[in-house]
């Protein structure tokens, strides 16, 4: 007789990778207005699940509110399981509540019963709105949110080296490409970068030069009409009044004023007088000497 799996009395401790928890919040956020899903792979140990890889689940049937494993789906997790984590187990499964929250619904709790029932198998609730995350697992033969929850980073324990004691080939993977001109143009063993940005000069690109330029006449540009709006209202404007000009000699009226100025007679002012009147020469003829002369 088979003997049945005894039951977890105390909470596991569930160690994801980071790795893992990307792909899922990636995955996750692919689909905003509907659930998705996969399984989680990896191993069961004694009070503690360890979860290293997860597959996504093709062909389910999603809709906003819930999510199904389809036959389609368990065929795609078991080919690429058999292929990549053949020594590995399914340790539970992943799934997404976009703008729902973090709990387990009916319809998961369902899932959850019929298809991860081992004791060491857990469910990821993943909200790709709210960037919430949280983790359900059996306790005594029930489903409850764990509280032993932990990201781990797998290549956590390698060396930090300092700027100024890094090797040639790091700083030539995190450089950017260098250009033609600078080719062969590498940093020197033990050199420090600073110095290397301080002895290569500056060169100024075609962009930069045309930015510059634009940036030039633009304010020049605004300079000369703030000038010209502001000799338009401080300063007073002069208006050019016509004067009549003679057709004959292309020169002014003599006499002509446009106003009788102040302490000016009458006759003065107004062209066509006796005194005013001018001959063919354009000379103006003075009757008063007539008038003397006769009177001799």
């Amino acid at each position: 007789m088979r003997q049945k799996a005894k039951k977890a009395t105390g909470q596991p401790a569930v160690i994801l990778s980071g790795e893992v928890a990307r792909q899922i919040r990636q995955h996750a956020r692919s689909s905003l207005s509907a659930e998705i899903c996969g399984v989680l792979i990896g191993e069961d140990r004694a009070g503690r699940v360890e979860i290293q890889a997860c597959i996504a689940g093709v062909n389910a049937e999603e809709a906003g509110a819930h999510v199904t494993f389809t036959q389609d789906t368990w065929e795609h997790i078991y080919q690429v399981k058999d292929k990549q984590y053949p020594d590995a187990r399914i340790v539970g499964w992943y799934h997404s509540h976009p703008g729902f929250g973090i709990f387990l619904s009916e319809h998961d709790t369902f899932i959850h019963r019929n298809f991860f029932a081992s004791p060491g198998q857990i469910a990821w609730v993943y909200d790709p709105q709210s960037d919430e995350e949280g983790c359900f697992g059996w306790v005594g033969g029930q489903i409850e949110r764990l509280s032993q929850v932990t990201i781990s980073d797998r290549r956590g324990g390698e060396q930090v080296l300092e700027s100024s004691g890094a090797a040639p080939s790091d700083f030539q993977a995190h450089a950017a490409p260098a250009s033609r001109e600078n080719e062969g143009r590498r940093k020197p063993a033990g050199q420090p970068i600073a110095e290397i940005l301080d002895s290569e000069p500056y060169q100024e690109t075609s962009n930069d030069s045309l930015l510059r330029l634009t940036a030039s006449i633009f304010s020049y540009l605004t300079v000369l009409i703030l000038g010209a709006l502001i000799s338009w209202f401080l300063f007073p404007r002069i208006e050019l009044v016509p004067v009549p000009v003679d057709p004959m000699t292309g020169k002014p009226l003599a006499g002509y004023t446009m106003s009788p100025e102040p302490g000016s007679s009458e006759s003065e002012a107004k062209p066509g007088s006796e005194t005013s009147k001018p001959d063919r020469t354009g000379a103006p003829i003075d009757r008063s000497k007539e008038n003397h002369g006769g009177s001799k």
